[in-house]
């Protein structure tokens, strides 16, 4: 609705149709209701700035009509004119929440003076609500810490994306803030009122993950009692983040690729085509481009979601941004567990800069959360920070060379590996594979090619066919 609108409410259908000519002339867009239910319609359709209502109608009075819109509509404003007006009259309009009371024969100087500055009114709120939005929006950015040049590489490529409707790829280990940066540029986005949804597609079994996404009718398999929408609708005009893509099967691949094309999908057992307006942000921490050579993505989706490209380093790589996020988690979870610390000691700040933070940001998260909730002292030192002793701390290159020597068996190495992978996790595959880059169907063929026990226990050779 254009900002110098106004709805006129009179049951006098001549007394408002002059009114409204007369501020037509004077450069407003004006139209007319008969009466307060017209006028409630009209305003459910195109929201206006300013109502000018008669006081005495069949219906409702003018205040009862304003208190009506300042309820449902609580920034459009109201002027009420009155043939029979007393000082009591405008009290009373006032405190109900009009913002003038005015006589007929309505003096239209006066009329306009009003309405002059009540339009510079609303747009100085609109403009206060506005740089309220940029700001909040700019924070959120920012809740992605780092000096380091890279960090600073990633959040003005997010910046630049923001604004687009373009389809964005963030990649990077676990751990490494790539849920931060999806919701940055939504913030940052002309989508930002509307929903961000996020979807774990590691998470959610291969089986639910199509009707997850993409909802599903009634009876269209065993436990769809109902019609249920799904992830995408919820999405519609806003946000969809679809973390670890790597892991959809290929079929669920296809129908992905098909909504990203032609903005439209079915529901699971349903025949309607829908369609949605949807940006997609998607993640994954593994190499797609050989997933892409092994057969495991498709290549077409591949380069329909990596549009524009956002590698997030993992924190080894950015190790001026340790004490700095150190020092934002440890303020954090210090006013959270109501404790107060002088920081951290030099001696502690030197064991965070050694370790190797395989986990990256989200295991320096954990470890200062811990430090908070078990120090006894004012400061956190070396022995409040508890490193995981069964994670390596030298670098993927140096523990590779070690491994590299005559004798060593590359097959051996791998199925220990897999063996320790799908113990840590308790034997949860989806966990397993996560852990160890590797898809879930990846996982299961090379437990199958080493007869590796579910749980990661003594493998059982296969039988000699002799």
């Amino acid at each position: 609705m254009p900002n110098n609108h106004i709805l006129v409410v009179d049951d006098d259908w001549q007394t408002a149709d002059a009114l409204r000519k007369n501020l037509r002339f004077e450069g407003y867009q004006a139209d007319v209701a008969g009466s307060p239910p017209e006028a409630l319609a009209l305003l459910a359709k195109s929201p206006y700035p300013i109502v000018v209502s008669d006081m005495r109608m069949r219906e409702m009075s003018g205040v009862e009509l304003c208190d009506e819109i300042r309820r449902l509509y609580p920034d459009t404003d109201v002027i009420i004119l009155t043939a029979y007006g007393t000082i009591q009259d405008a009290v009373d309009a006032v405190k109900r929440g009009a913002y003038d009371y005015l006589t007929k024969p309505v003096d239209t100087e006066r009329l306009l003076g009003t309405l002059r500055r009540l339009f510079e009114l609303h747009r100085l709120r609109d403009e206060n609500r506005a740089l309220r939005e940029e700001i909040q929006a700019e924070r959120k950015a920012t809740r992605l810490i780092g000096s380091s040049p890279a960090i600073a590489a990633v959040l003005e490529t997010a910046r630049t994306v923001a604004p687009t409707d373009a389809t964005v790829l963030i990649r990077g280990e676990s751990g490494t803030g790539k849920e931060l940066v999806a919701s940055a540029i939504h913030e940052l986005s002309a989508r930002a009122k509307n929903p961000l949804v996020k979807v774990n597609c590691a998470a959610i079994p291969e089986t639910l993950l199509e009707s997850e996404l993409f909802g599903h009718e009634r009876g269209s398999f065993t436990g769809a009692i109902a019609l249920r929408k799904g992830r995408f609708e919820a999405a519609h005009r806003g946000t969809i983040f679809l973390d670890e893509i790597s892991e959809m099967s290929p079929a669920l691949q296809a129908k992905l690729l098909r909504v990203l094309q032609e903005r439209e999908f079915q529901r699971v057992g349903g025949t309607e085509t829908l369609t949605v307006d949807v940006r997609v942000i998607a993640s994954t921490n593994r190499n797609l481009e050989k997933a892409v050579r092994d057969g495991d993505f498709r290549e077409d989706l591949y380069y329909r979601i990596n549009v524009v490209p956002i590698f997030l380093p993992p924190l080894r790589e950015r190790r001026e941004d340790v004490l700095l996020l150190a020092s934002h988690f440890l303020a954090r979870f210090a006013a959270r567990n109501r404790k107060s610390f002088k920081g951290i000691a030099p001696a502690a700040q030197q064991k965070l800069m050694a370790y190797h933070w395989p986990g990256n940001v989200r295991e320096l998260e954990n470890a200062i959360e811990r430090a908070v909730v078990m120090a006894q002292g004012d400061t956190i030192g070396p022995d409040d920070i508890a490193l995981n002793p069964d994670v390596s701390r030298e670098s993927p290159e140096d523990v590779a060379s070690k491994l590299l020597q005559p004798g060593f068996a590359i097959e051996e190495f791998e199925r220990k590996l897999l063996e320790a992978g799908l113990r840590k996790t308790g034997g949860n595959q989806s966990r397993a594979a996560e852990l160890l880059g590797l898809t879930r169907r990846t996982l299961q063929y090379r437990m199958e090619k080493y007869a590796i026990q579910p749980k990661g226990g003594p493998a059982t050779p296969p039988e000699d066919p002799a």
